[in-house]
């Protein structure tokens, strides 16, 4: 069996690659981001001709998986927990609309917020939309478990959810692969009205999901990954879900541990399968990466004289992501001193590369202001959010994708002016194209400042939608073209910035200043890659 040693979202794009993966879906989001970036690289794809593009936002991306899999095909679509509240209107739907070809969503889970904005569970989708998840507890498990995902789907006709925690997706471990299958044939629905949800089809197909759905639970791809462990000690029992089970191990590198375990991975699952954990213990500890969802179950269905420990009860935090000395201290097990970080390793401040266009943005924009006494710059998701720390101190939201430019009209309505947008080029076609055309149709005295850098910079680096298209945009959208300008945001042109800047910000009705030049990153290693031709040549 050959072997490689894979972070844990490449052991998922490896894994759909070997199980017969005809289209990869995405948009670019930390944790998730690797996944397509490995697709994207694999000789095995390029060979095949995968799909392998970059989406607009997460929505088109499920949809457009969706679509492949109405042809018959293997489709993966993946993104971070907040990309699936962008897409959760196709996602809850494609439950209800089943599938054809299979569909698994992976939903990259950022506990402890690390590059997020908010800390969130995707099982909750799961159970939400009727869908069985998986949940991975190493790479190994998460390779092996895609092969099972799509089969799954295939059987029962159903979108799969993948959920895995941002140290599972960016930890490596040795992954031993299985032989590849072929990609599946292209054929269409049997039955032409599948996909159509007019209500009458639609309550018919949820009754069937509802009916899939308590199916499931006694399905071997999905029972053969929740496992029983018994042990001697009859106190406390403990419930680990996915990677909550290696910190729970990590506790005990020698040896058994003495406690039962149940290990679940896979949802959704019987009752009967907690009966050997409660039958012998008197209390229970959960330990779930997340929300506390199986907990909060557990405390329905079981005895009032079991206690039940966990997140809700203050055994463990509730919030923040797990790790071995919470465990431990959770289990009344001695917690191991750990080591001083060095100084060089300790947290710094986040801040713009040196030469960064976007930090030459922020310094016309404070500028501009000044003779406007105003507050008032709304940002987006992406390095320009930056803007809102020392030494600019400028920005006064940063909400979710897109939310730079309806925020401004809502202000504006309110009768603040200047009203201010700075919102990346990736991000604005991801979702801030709409914001645009709703400050047009109301003719808004908004100025919508994209900062161009031609790339989707705060994931390294990806192709950016936007790329070529922001002023056609722009002016297709209904912005008139004397106010649509373009500056380049150096500091020899500061003076010059400004002025347009000014200009823009008096304007009482719908503006774009487009501040375009290359992320310094990408022309750092477009430049290193252009002098490493020249000397493969010479």
């Amino acid at each position: 069996m050959q072997k490689l040693l894979l972070l844990g979202d490449e052991a998922i794009a490896q894994g759909s690659l070997d199980a017969g993966l005809s289209g990869m879906y995405a948009y670019p989001g930390t944790p998730s981001t690797e996944i397509m970036e490995y697709i994207q690289a694999s000789r095995d794809a390029v060979a095949r001709n995968v799909h392998r593009e970059w989406s607009a936002n997460e929505k088109t991306a499920l949809e457009a998986g969706l679509g492949m899999s109405y042809a018959g095909k293997r489709a993966m679509v993946a993104m971070k927990h907040v990309g699936l509240n962008v897409a959760s209107d196709p996602f809850i739907n494609s439950a209800v609309t089943g599938i054809n070809g299979g569909l698994i969503v992976v939903s990259a889970d950022d506990p402890s917020m690390h590059s997020s904005q908010n800390e969130q569970d995707s099982r909750f989708y799961g159970k939400f939309a009727f869908v069985p998840v998986f949940e991975p507890s190493n790479q190994q498990e998460a390779y092996n478990m895609v092969f099972d995902a799509f089969e799954l789907s295939e059987k029962y006709r159903i979108p799969v959810l993948f959920r895995i925690p941002t140290r599972l997706a960016h930890s490596r471990s040795a992954v031993g692969r299985k032989p590849a299958e072929p990609e599946k044939p292209f054929h269409l629905p049997a039955d032409p009205r599948q996909f159509v949800l007019l209500p009458a089809i639609a309550r018919r197909k949820y009754r069937e999901l509802l009916s899939t759905y308590e199916s499931l639970k006694y399905d071997n791809r999905l029972s053969k990954y929740n496992i029983f462990r018994d042990g001697k000690n009859r106190k406390t029992g403990v419930l680990a879900c996915g990677i909550a089970f290696n910190y729970l191990m990590e506790n005990f590198p020698v040896g058994e541990c003495d406690f039962p375990v149940l290990k679940i991975s896979a949802y959704p699952f019987t009752k009967d399968i907690i009966k050997d954990l409660t039958g012998r213990c008197e209390e229970i500890l959960v330990l779930e990466e997340g929300y506390p969802i199986v907990e909060e179950g557990l405390r329905g269905i079981l005895d009032g004289n079991l206690k039940v420990l966990g997140r809700l009860d203050g055994a463990v935090p509730r919030d923040g992501e797990l790790n071995p000395a919470i465990v431990a201290k959770a289990m009344g097990l001695k917690v191991s001193l750990s080591f001083k970080v060095p100084e060089i390793v300790k947290n710094r401040p986040p801040s713009f590369c040196k030469g960064c266009g976007h930090a030459d943005t922020f310094i016309a924009v404070i500028e501009a202001l000044k003779p406007f006494n105003g507050e008032g710059v709304f940002s987006d998701i992406g390095c320009y959010t930056l803007g809102a720390l020392p030494p600019y101190s400028i920005i006064n939201s940063c909400v979710d994708m897109g939310a730079s430019v309806t925020m401004a009209i809502g202000a504006a309505d309110a009768g603040l002016h200047p009203s201010v947008a700075v919102i990346g080029d990736s991000t604005f076609t991801h979702s801030g194209i709409t914001g645009l055309l709703d400050a047009v149709a109301k003719n808004s005295a908004v100025t919508v400042i994209i900062s161009d850098n031609q790339t989707t910079g705060m994931t390294g680096g990806q192709k950016s939608l936007a790329d070529g298209r922001l002023e056609k945009i722009c002016e297709g959208m209904g912005v008139h073209s004397d106010h649509i300008r373009v500056i380049t945001p150096l500091r020899k042109n500061h003076k010059e910035n400004v002025k347009v800047m000014k200009e823009e910000f008096a304007y009482k009705g719908v503006s774009v200043i487009i501040s375009r030049r290359e992320c310094i990153q990408t022309a750092a290693r477009k430049k290193k890659a252009g002098v490493s031709e020249n000397n493969a040549k010479e």
